[in-house]
């Protein structure tokens, strides 16, 4: 046996122990361990992963896109997208997440039926692999539940395999009191088993049924699927709401201990496999419980900085930078081997939990009041004694960014675009969803259709008829689609906008936000300056502190500075990149 392999063994064995124990007695582990090995097909490695290794580089840019956002009469939805990417990107965007595209019975694809399977009105694995082949493969490995409508709850049902213990159950006088939900429906479905009544749990909705890692053959099942997934060219992981993943009933279920050695686990397993493989946890939580996903380097690769998107709204309808500047000042810096995730749109709503503790709850207040006045709706989730709390805002991203608290104005578009300078500088790997890069409305034809908020900014389009749209230069999807792609081409030359350079926070005034950003070789430095507000504002180079003896320009637009005690009038949304460096 290799070093490697039994530096392998060593760390499953350790994994394995932490998560079972009090469950599994201790020779039982050792087989279960060659059984993950064996399933991985990993009886032999050479090397092990190098520790702190950055996967990624300034040049990483993500899309985010149903399978089936865009829509071609006789052509497969995935090779539609597969195209759009080719004749649209540019090459600008490297790495695509297409959300799940299994069969489902519920909730866009989260309530999946078949994990081995593409959805037929989508493709086939050979599209999927296609795509692996010219983008970096994004999948969500849905790891907390499955549809009560598949093949495994039928079994669990009939008490038969695979399936027959796959699923979390309890009963009602258990304490639950603690458990926290995402949802406003009742934790607990009463189902009818071969074996009687059974109260299963299920943290999203009735559709979706809680797992029981408990069950050591449903962690082999899920290593199983990783396998197939890597062999299908899926080089990125996103595990989806695997914060809920562990359950003990007296506990709130959330976050604990043997969920991060979950994580930990399949870290170890997926980076002996394909060293050069990411996973990215999906934890809608208050900001520090969503860093501990970082482990201590050895968990997550990436964590999705969920407080960015509601904080960076609330800032450009308020224009007052004074608490995105706070958290960003409290934000650590990601370790090598380890980055941020940053996006502000998504498939899903604007979470308002990564807001605790950040804005009050009457600022908290103004934002979904004024989100509410843009067209957006509000998602609830249940608290203790029949309480409940807004969860979410459903909202496109464009429409969210219509205006400020005092009402919509000409700004929506600088001001949407103001968002993606700020958040393409920011440390780490950026992700841009397809409705933001096609400037899509609300869609309320949509979510009146499904009767599910989040489908307000799930629009699907006619291949033609977006085409059409972003060909026409006067259209506002032509324009945001370009303004995009000329941010996307000056970021993705630049060394110091890599994922894990240097970023410090500037301190100027309420109406500007700003941070320094200098390359790993401190080579280059840019000074990432934004007016967050909708009256124009005054930056001082000398604020900046500009090292005198260099050259300084504005890479967006190419002005010079050779003046750096010049005083530069900004325009409302306006944001300046200024570097020493316009050679890149």
């Amino acid at each position: 046996m290799t070093a490697a392999s039994e530096q392998l063994r060593f760390q499953l064995k350790t994994h394995l122990q932490v998560i079972y124990s009090g469950v599994l007695a201790p020779e039982q582990l050792e087989p279960l361990t060659d059984s993950l090995i064996e399933l991985m097909r990993l009886e032999q490695v050479e090397q092990q992963p190098e520790p702190g290794k950055n996967h990624w580089d300034q040049q990483d840019v993500v899309l985010i896109s149903y399978g089936d956002t865009l829509l071609q009469p006789d052509e497969r939805p995935l090779h539609t997208l597969h195209r759009f990417m080719d004749e649209y990107t540019d090459g600008l965007i490297n790495s695509l997440h297409i959300l799940p595209f299994f069969p489902f019975s519920s909730d866009d694809g989260f309530a999946v039926q078949d994990f081995f399977a593409v959805r037929e009105s989508l493709g086939d694995w050979q599209d999927i692999q296609s795509i692996a082949e010219r983008y970096r493969l994004m999948a969500d490995l849905v790891i907390n539940h499955g549809s009560s409508d598949s093949e495994w709850f039928r079994n669990f049902l009939a008490d038969r395999e695979p399936g027959r213990n796959f699923y979390f159950t309890t009963d009602h006088e258990q304490d639950l009191s603690e458990v926290v939900r995402p949802r406003t429906s009742p934790l607990l479905r009463t189902v009818e088993t071969n074996n009687g009544p059974r109260h299963v749990w299920c943290t999203f909705s009735h559709d979706q049924v809680d797992f029981d890692f408990r069950n050591p053959e449903l962690l082999k099942m899920m290593v199983r699927i990783v396998r197939f997934y890597l062999d299908q060219g899926v080089k990125i992981f996103r595990l989806d709401a695997v914060a809920f993943l562990w359950k003990i009933p007296g506990t709130s279920c959330l976050n604990l201990e043997q969920t991060h050695e979950v994580v930990r686990l399949l870290r170890s397993l997926i980076e002996y496999a394909r060293p050069d493989a990411v996973i990215i946890t999906e934890t809608n939580i208050p900001s520090r419980e969503n860093l501990s996903y970082f482990g201590n380097g050895n968990e997550a690769h990436c964590v999705y900085n969920f407080s960015l998107p509601p904080l960076l709204v609330y800032t450009l309808i308020s224009g007052d930078s004074h608490y995105l500047k706070q958290w960003l000042m409290a934000m650590p810096p990601a370790q090598d081997g380890t980055a941020f995730f940053n996006f502000i749109a998504s498939h899903d709503g604007i979470g308002l939990r990564p807001l605790e503790n950040l804005l009050t709850e009457a600022e908290e207040q103004k934002l979904i009041e004024t989100m509410q006045q843009f067209g957006g709706e509000i998602s609830w989730r249940s608290l203790n004694e029949g309480l409940s709390r807004p969860y979410e805002i459903n909202i496109s991203l464009y429409d969210a960014l219509q205006g400020t608290q005092e009402g919509p104005d000409q700004y929506n578009e600088d001001r949407f675009i103001c968002a993606h300078a700020i958040m393409l500088a920011l440390e780490g790997i950026p992700a841009i969803y397809i409705q933001s890069l096609l400037g899509s409305h609300n869609d309320y034809a949509r979510m009146a259709r499904t009767g599910h908020n989040r489908s307000i900014n799930r629009s699907q389009w006619q291949y033609e008829t977006i085409r059409t749209r972003l060909d026409d230069a006067d259209s506002h999807h032509h324009r945001v689609l370009h303004r995009l792609k000329h941010l996307l081409r000056i970021r993705t030359r630049q060394p110091a906008f890599h994922p894990n350079a240097t970023q410090f926070t500037l301190h100027l005034s309420s109406q500007l936000f700003g941070f320094w950003r200098q390359s790993p070789n401190r080579q280059q430095s840019i000074f990432c300056v934004a007016n967050i507000s909708h009256r124009q504002a005054e930056l001082r180079l000398a604020d900046l502190n500009l090292v005198n003896t260099q050259d300084w320009s504005d890479l967006l637009c190419g002005v010079e500075y050779p003046d750096l005690h010049a005083v530069i009038s900004m325009e409302p949304y306006q944001t300046v990149w200024l570097s020493n460096r316009s050679d890149l």
